[in-house]
Order: C-alpha cells, then structure tokens, then sequence
C-alpha cells in the first residue's frame, strides 16, 4: 500500500513540470537580439509572478512606452533588487531581448541606474 502510495505521489509531483519550464520558455522574446534603451521609468510594478518596469524612451516623433519583464519579486529580491529600487522618474539605461513582433517591450538583461550600479546580468556574472 505505502509503495502505491508513493508512486502516486512521484507521477503527480512530475505532472505539472511540463506547463512550468513552457511558461519559462519566453519564446516570445527575441533571443538573438539585445537591445539598449535610455529612458525614465514611468512605473516599477513589483509583482507575481513577474516584476514590470514601464519605460519611457523618447521616440522620432514623440515618446514611447515600453514594458519591459523581469523575473518574480523573490528572484529579484534574491539579486538585491527591492520594491524601491526603482522609482517614477529615475533616468536609466537598459538592455533588453525585444519581442518578436516588434512592439514596445522586452525581457530585461541588465538596467544601470543613476548612480551606475548595474542590476541584471552584468552584475551576475563571475
């Protein structure tokens, strides 16, 4: 009975695997691309499952908004980020994986802030 019971409960933690790793995925970033954008955060959105920076870049004709994904508010706090990191107004450069259809968005690879500390995958590295 404890073996059934067992196998059970290995098949039914497996299952949900597969959705996990495909919302993962980001496919819908272009991943051969990176993009440098300078502008001023207009919103940081310190949320679940991910965090949102809403970005203002000043475009050929008039301004843009750009939203740019970043990962969950408990990796972000894992790499020194806060709910404060980020205020309305603060003037920054990012470097983003633009969308596949060419909207104003990304996922965010690195930003540097005003005082030039830089969050994202510079900072990560060895």
């Amino acid at each position: 009975m404890k073996l059934k019971v067992l196998t059970l409960v290995g098949i039914v933690a497996l299952v949900p695997e597969g959705p996990a790793q495909a919302h993962h995925a980001f496919a819908r970033f272009d991943s051969e691309r990176a993009v440098t954008l300078q502008g001023t955060v207009r919103e940081f959105q310190w949320t679940s499952p991910h965090a949102w920076i809403m970005l203002t870049v000043e475009g050929k004709n008039r301004p843009e908004q750009w939203a740019i994904e970043m990962d969950g508010a408990s990796g972000l706090a894992r790499h020194g980020w806060t709910p404060g990191t980020l205020t309305p107004g603060m003037a920054v450069r990012t470097t983003i994986r633009p969308l596949r259809d060419g909207t104003s968005g990304g996922q965010l690879l690195e930003i540097i802030l005003p005082d030039g500390t830089v969050l994202g995958q510079a900072a990560d590295a060895p």
